[in-house]
């Protein structure tokens, strides 16, 4: 691990926010550091307002989109609602089909089969959209590069309106209405808004465009916070807001969806990391495992008993692609060790077998083995498909768009990617692949580096302070949780491994002046034990707690000790 210690924040600027808000200078710093400078930012950041939400009409485009659904719920015409498979386009789908349902009978949902159509907008969809005589197609989280697609929908006298936040071509679709924060000539203030982000402001449009109260749209923002976390946007500015507030709604009234996963789990009161890691990959399963519309429909659903059964169904999902995932993951670690392609500088493997649905998790985990630009592919009909996943401060978009004499379609993030090619060129795009990373990589990147807000005393970790720190969530990109270095710190006894290998690490701070020593875990640490026991160590660690036998205490949270 790199351990890199960010810059200090200017000292005068944290003395005067310390003053201003009564807090102490260490919680001032944390705050300037997040360029939270006087007393209205942190107001707004610590009690974000929907207020303060921008005006959805900034967005280009966004009153043709508005006026054409107007159009369309008057004539009473056959609307479409498209989107992805992942969770941005199921909670995408259903935010917007749930909404539009209160002023038309007309709405129809679609979601691309993963396997039969690929992801984004389709062929297959468009003819589906035909045949069942729909006028207006309105598509979440995909869509910004499907010129030709909205062309043939043209000729087949369909509308198209786009919700996107991928990053577009310099040629965008000639639809009706193209809502892409990101589009080049689009000056809405917000850039990082991801599709159900997007959708929620057509929603927004629409409701201000007919002078009804925005209250009728927070039910929407469980769906919208869920997008958030599992798309992993950036959680300042609006994202910030909705997040909050979604997290509001999913802890006191969830839809009934929500609800019935929420139960299986027994999760009292859940946070962002919560959504991320519970809710979120049991909605994706069903895309991945089986068909994303069973997403949709338990988000739609408002039948407890109903919901429960889609819940229950969802979760045999979850537990195939826990399964099948540590399968693949498996295969592929060998399959770079017999290759001996442990030292590359990056990771590309194939397997024509592989479920196409986990290919993206198994990208994943292969990054967090060797910390590599990582791609995984499957057979995907006549084309091999892949995953593609990268390493912090490296943009494998752009990577990616070096390659693209071999690449069939591509699309994505910068740390995030999908894309299909001829089966024929997998060997020159693997070798064209290497070539790019390792000529454009800084090799400092390819080691996995910790962030370091502050250097403190442990005897600086009081139940204030973290109360304090506790408040500055929701952490994601943009504002992740904070992060301590204490140097030379003693153990309270030896540290000990544990869990059923022996992975992780569980240990106890004395510290100095405080007679009750700091309790602490390591996940994946536990190797660690025998190298630092009866010795003093540096840690790096954020803080949390740990409820065991129905009590709450305050626990760090090891990143790394040396």
């Amino acid at each position: 691990m790199r351990w890199t210690l960010k810059p200090k924040p200017e000292e005068n600027k944290v003395k005067d926010l310390a003053k201003v808000l009564n807090t102490s200078e260490t919680i001032a710093y944390l705050l300037v550091q997040r360029e939270i400078e006087n007393y209205e930012d942190a107001k707004s950041f610590f009690r974000p307002s929907l207020k303060d939400l921008h005006n959805p009409f900034l967005m280009k485009d966004m009153d043709k989109a508005v006026s054409r659904i107007e159009k369309a719920i008057t004539q009473k015409e056959n609307i479409l609602i498209y989107g992805d498979y992942d969770v941005d386009g199921t909670t995408s789908v259903a935010l917007m089909a749930t909404f539009l349902e209160d002023f038309s009978e007309n709405i129809i949902t679609y979601i691309p089969d993963r396997y039969k159509e690929g992801y984004g907008i389709s062929f297959a969809g468009i003819d589906y959209a035909a045949k069942n005589k729909i006028d207006l197609i309105i598509a979440l989280d995909c869509g910004i590069k499907a010129i030709e697609k909205v062309e043939y929908a043209k000729e087949k006298n369909i509308d198209f309106i786009i919700c996107d936040h991928h990053q577009p071509d310099e040629k965008i679709p000639d639809a009706i209405a193209v809502l892409n924060p990101k589009r080049p000539d689009c000056e809405y203030p917000f850039k990082e808004l991801c599709g159900c982000g997007v959708g929620f402001k057509l929603i927004q449009a629409f409701t201000q465009n007919r002078k009804e109260s925005f209250d009728k749209l927070i039910p929407y923002l469980d769906l919208v916070v869920t997008a958030i976390g599992a798309d992993i946007v950036p959680i300042i500015g609006e994202n910030r807001i909705l997040a909050y507030h979604g997290l509001k709604v999913i802890n006191s009234k969830p839809r009934i969806g929500f609800q019935a996963i929420i139960t299986q789990t027994k999760k009292k009161e859940l946070n962002i990391t919560d959504v991320v890691f519970i809710i979120a990959p049991r909605i994706n399963a069903a895309g991945r495992m089986n068909h994303a519309l069973k997403a949709v429909d338990l988000l739609r659903e408002n039948n407890p008993k109903k919901a429960k059964m889609l819940a229950k169904e969802i979760e045999i999902f979850n537990k195939n692609r826990k399964e099948t995932d540590k399968k693949i993951t498996a295969e592929a670690l060998l399959q770079i060790k017999k290759n001996k392609e442990e030292n590359h500088f990056s990771t590309v493997v194939f397997n024509p077998d592989w479920h196409k649905g986990v290919i993206g998790i198994v990208a994943s985990r292969l990054t967090e083995d060797y910390y590599r630009p990582t791609l995984v592919f499957t057979e995907s009909g006549n084309f091999l498909t892949a995953s593609a996943r990268s390493v912090k401060g490296f943009n494998i978009y752009n990577a990616l768009l070096k390659c693209k004499d071999f690449i069939e379609q591509f699309g994505g993030h910068k740390y995030a990617a999908g894309l299909s090619i001829k089966k024929s060129n997998y060997k020159k795009f693997k070798e064209k692949f290497e070539e790019v990373v390792s000529s454009t990589i800084d090799e400092k990147l390819l080691k996995p580096e910790i962030r370091i807000d502050k250097k403190i005393n442990l005897a600086k970790i009081t139940p204030k302070f973290y109360y304090t720190l506790k408040q500055f969530a929701p952490f994601g990109p943009g504002n992740m949780r904070p992060v301590f270095l204490s140097e030379e710190v003693n153990f309270y006894k030896n540290p000990k491994p544990i869990g059923k290998e022996k992975k992780h690490l569980k240990c106890f701070f004395q510290v100095k002046d405080i007679s009750t020593p700091l309790n602490a875990i390591g996940f994946n640490l536990g190797e660690k034990c025998t190298s630092i026991a009866g010795k003093s160590c540096d840690i790096v660690y954020s803080l949390d707690e740990n409820t065991w036998n129905k009590k709450t205490t305050l626990q760090l949270k090891l990143r790394d000790l040396r």
